[in-house]
């Protein structure tokens, strides 16, 4: 099963199933000499864990990652940085229904019929448990390139057809994190937290939007031809587990503009160079401009519903199934990190490459 890997310098493999023994990875390309921060790796794992409020899984993981090298005396050396995540909360039986049968918009029916055999508890290599691997090896980007002044911020913006229209500028981590769905806009929280709550009732799940901002990144980041810089960050993100859509700067709202209106007029201060709107999204010609790199992230309803839906099994044969076990209602909480995360791993590769190209 090649596709496990990412990144060119800078590069990220990971491995494990959702109910397997662990969940891990291999950071290759770290430079030597970054001091670990152990507690900030620890809280973006927290952030995105199971069982942290009563409107996610209950699935209690401790999520503590464990480094096995590349690390000594709290520095990383330039080897590989290996670590492993033991899971133990899984509760296979759970899944004891599913092992013949497809779970509609999974990857139950596409895996069966590539690989030959599919681990049917928690959706094996296709579960969003995999993503905790994603969450370390982005805390490492972030580490890295937070020695360079560049800082990665993510919010929820839309549950459902709740909108938050809140500005950008007025967003800060504390705001994010005091809300149980991580919208920094308090009266929209709640009622995004209302819908959640009403549709567990309901046994049935929702999708919603993640906005993400990167502050502080230099001009010059991306490559101009195929790993035009947001094109790997596209490729990044909809990586993510229930990612259905990926748009930077104006997206689509760009469609209805003239390029008279659309176009940002550069302005300078001295020898600084700017530009007076933002629709471009921090870059140009797939090469960062300097201004902030925004985009937005869409996911699909968790596929998993607690009500009765119509399937087929391995054999053609039609049958019903309902789901069970612990599930998420609305996924794009806990995502945040995970949206972050990859796109921290794509800035820190290319910033990487950058300073290889200079030297």
């Amino acid at each position: 099963m090649p596709g496990n890997s990412i990144g060119h310098i800078f590069r990220l493999t990971t491995f494990g199933e959702s109910h397997g023994p662990a969940i891990g990875g291999v950071i290759d390309g770290c430079p030597a000499g970054l001091e670990i921060d152990y507690s900030f790796i620890q809280n973006e794992l927290n952030r995105r864990r199971p069982g942290q409020s009563v409107i996610t899984s209950n699935r209690q993981e401790e999520d503590k990652v464990n480094f096995l090298s590349g690390i000594f005396n709290n520095k990383t050396t330039g080897a590989p940085i290996a670590f492993i995540i033991y899971n133990k909360d899984q509760q296979s039986s759970d899944y004891n229904h599913l092992k013949d049968t497809f779970r509609p918009s999974h990857a139950d029916y596409t895996y069966d019929q590539k690989y030959g055999i599919r681990d049917h508890r928690g959706g094996g290599r296709a579960s969003a448990r995999e993503t905790v691997a994603r969450v370390v090896g982005g805390s490492i980007a972030k580490l890295i390139l937070q020695q360079a002044g560049i800082h990665i911020l993510g919010f929820v913006s839309q549950i459902g057809e709740i909108i938050s229209d809140i500005d950008n500028n007025n967003i800060g981590s504390n705001k994010i994190e005091s809300s149980p769905v991580r919208c920094p806009d308090k009266a929209i929280s709640k009622k995004m937290v209302a819908l959640i709550e009403q549709l567990k009732k309901e046994g049935d799940t929702i999708g919603g939007a993640i906005t993400c901002i990167i502050d502080g990144v230099p001009v010059g980041l991306g490559e101009p031809v195929f790993d035009k810089l947001h094109a790997d960050l596209a490729k990044a993100i909809m990586s993510i587990n229930a990612v259905k859509g990926f748009e930077y700067g104006s997206g689509f709202a760009s469609i209805t503009m003239r390029g008279s209106e659309h176009n940002d007029k550069f302005k300078s201060i001295g020898k600084k160079i700017y530009t007076e709107t933002n629709h471009s999204g921090g870059i140009q010609g797939g090469i960062s401009n300097g201004e902030n790199i925004y985009f937005r992230v869409a996911f699909k309803p968790i596929a998993t519903v607690m009500s009765d839906q119509e399937t087929v099994d391995k054999n053609g044969k039609e049958t019903t199934i309902k789901g069970k076990g612990r599930h998420d209602v609305c996924v794009v909480p806990r995502a945040v990190p995970i949206v972050e995360s990859m796109a921290a791993i794509v800035l820190v590769d290319h910033y990487l490459r950058n300073k290889i190209a200079k030297n």
